[in-house]
């Protein structure tokens, strides 16, 4: 049995197509694997705060010296890091938003970026080499995007800073298992969009 998180990223609703992206992978993945257990983690439509000065000044003093303070400003985070070492598969829906990412989404990231708890320096000083601490775990990313051509030799791949982002920085957390799948040319609607749904709605159902 696995433990999945589902990370929603998007602040709409009904009219979200990451959305319908991740509610046909749980769909998917629940008729394969009916003893699997889900767990949804918003991020789009429920604040995120940003990091500030209190949790930076906690996230790096020693645990054993925090103050009240410190404990305080990093609660949130360490509920979310806690979650993600609970759980053995993720999935992160989200829209393209001006090139990169929901502002949310990256709140969270900066949430669960925690030096010594999902990375260190393998010398245990800063040496730029990371070492991820988030083992076995994997990772479906499920993007949605008004045009298209972001991937690698694409036409866009410059501008794309979502899923290129999203790989490089949970990689350095430690997740090498990483599979993408993109629903591009939503603002072009009409036939085209029509065809890159059925592409990714019927790769997402082969999902295994």
């Amino acid at each position: 049995m696995n433990k999945v998180l589902i990370i929603n990223a998007s602040v709409r609703n009904e009219r979200s197509y990451s959305r319908k992206l991740s509610q046909l992978f749980v769909d998917n993945w629940q008729s394969k694997y009916p003893e699997d257990l889900f767990t949804y983690r918003e991020v789009g439509t429920e604040l995120i705060p940003g990091i500030d000065e209190s949790w930076i000044a906690g996230a790096f003093t020693k645990p054993a010296d925090r103050t009240e303070e410190n404990q305080k400003a990093l609660k949130l985070s360490d509920e979310l890091v806690d979650e993600l070492k609970a759980h053995d598969l993720y999935v992160i829906a989200t829209p393209m938003y001006n090139w990169s990412l929901p502002s949310g989404l990256k709140a969270y990231i900066d949430q669960v970026m925690r030096f010594n708890k999902t990375w260190k320096f393998r010398s245990g000083v800063p040496d730029g080499d990371y070492v991820g601490l988030l083992e076995n775990k994997k990772i479906f990313i499920l993007s949605s995007r008004g045009d298209t051509g972001y991937g690698e030799g694409e036409k866009n791949e410059h501008m794309n800073f979502q899923t290129t982002y999203l790989k490089f920085i949970f990689g350095i957390m430690g997740i090498k298992d990483i599979t993408v799948f993109s629903l591009d040319n939503e603002e072009f609607g009409g036939e085209i969009f029509e065809n890159s749904k059925k592409e990714i709605f019927d790769r997402i159902s082969l999902i295994e």
